[in-house]
């Protein structure tokens, strides 16, 4: 197999579909021509633009699904910190201070099955606020919510709805069994269809195979995704997963490359798990990588933003963020329509 020749095809148009004999090959290829190819792709698709964003844990714990990875699941015994939905103040507070640093857009994001009744309107107040007093982009995850849940999050500022899959179809099960798969893929097209952009992917290293992981890469292309985090398992003391081994260095890169190779127009985004990389992640933004997560992880830590953003300026990548190119914040949420971890359901 020769994948720069492949990469051509993509950019010509071709795209990868279940049964190529090329996502088999993806698997033996050289390690250095396959990121040489994912990135080629990148700078096609995505230019030298790094998408970054921040995450604030708006509620931690006690969460009701038993997800073996998540450190917030009440079925695990992690002693994770606890508490109720933050107030207003503390999470504007947050965004502002994102803000400030320079990011491209700054996501609550809650334990549990979904978000409802008084929490549920305290994060519209919240995101209502920020969109009157921010810029920068807001992001909202928070499990399964009613069609009319995320048209009111739209209608409140809200550009982009995460939503992991996790995992494959097939190994969804060995992970997860309060939810479905399916209850996964159906919050998702909800979320496309009130015309939010779609951040959804998962986590690699949990015990699935390289089938698996081309599975969801290729789900998630079918999807539609326009941001695919992918999170690189760092397994947690009282979790069911806590005594994996940590992937190493060339299987997590060949993972992001191949996620690229699948889905050459999405922002291919390191999420959680970066400390498992030998540089902090810095090769993977040679191997197809186009976004990441900065700043504080959930219940893992990760670089803080300024380190990142010195390190891809060094690389000669762009960190602006797209909403400083607005003198006000673009009214594109009247009417609902749009212009544009290691814990999440």
């Amino acid at each position: 197999m020769n994948a720069l020749k492949l990469a051509e095809e993509i950019i010509d148009g071709r795209r990868l579909k279940r049964g190529d004999r090329e996502l088999e090959e993806l698997l033996t290829v050289d390690l250095t021509e396959l990121c040489q190819a994912a990135d080629k792709l990148r700078e096609t698709f995505c230019e030298d633009k790094v998408d970054l964003c921040t995450i604030i844990n708006g509620r931690s714990g006690r969460c009701s699904e038993d997800c073996k990875y998540c450190a917030q699941s009440a079925h695990s015994k992690t002693g994770c910190e606890e508490y109720a939905f933050l107030p207003e103040d503390v999470i504007v507070a947050a965004c502002k201070a994102n803000e400030r640093e320079g990011v491209d857009r700054f996501s609550i994001v809650t334990s549990g099955r979904s978000l409802t009744g008084e929490e549920f309107k305290h994060a519209l107040a919240a995101y209502r606020r920020m969109a009157e007093e921010c810029k920068i982009d807001l992001c909202a995850s928070h499990g399964f919510l009613t069609r009319e849940q995320l048209h009111e999050l739209h209608l409140a500022g809200v550009t982009s709805y995460h939503d992991n899959i996790e995992t494959s179809r097939r190994f969804f099960p060995e992970i997860c069994t309060t939810h479905t798969f399916d209850q996964k893929l159906e919050t998702i097209r909800a979320a496309k269809e009130e015309g939010l952009c779609v951040c959804s992917g998962g986590i690699i290293g949990m015990g699935e195979t390289w089938e698996d992981r081309i599975d969801m890469a290729l789900t998630l292309a079918e999807l539609g995704i326009e941001s695919i985090p992918v999170n690189v398992l760092m397994p947690i003391k009282g979790t069911p997963l806590g005594e994996r081994k940590i992937l190493k260095d060339e299987e997590i890169l060949r993972a992001l490359a191949i996620f690229r190779m699948i889905n050459p127009e999405a922002n291919i985004r390191l999420a959680g798990g970066r400390s498992a990389l030998s540089d902090n992640g810095a090769h993977s933004f040679a191997c197809g990588v186009s976004a990441t997560i900065t700043g504080n992880m959930l219940t893992t830590s990760g670089s803080t933003i300024q380190q990142d953003k010195a390190m891809l300026r060094a690389m000669g990548r762009n960190v602006q963020p797209e909403w400083k190119k607005y003198p006000v914040r673009p009214a594109c949420f009247e009417g609902g329509k749009s212009s544009a971890q290691q814990t999440s359901l």
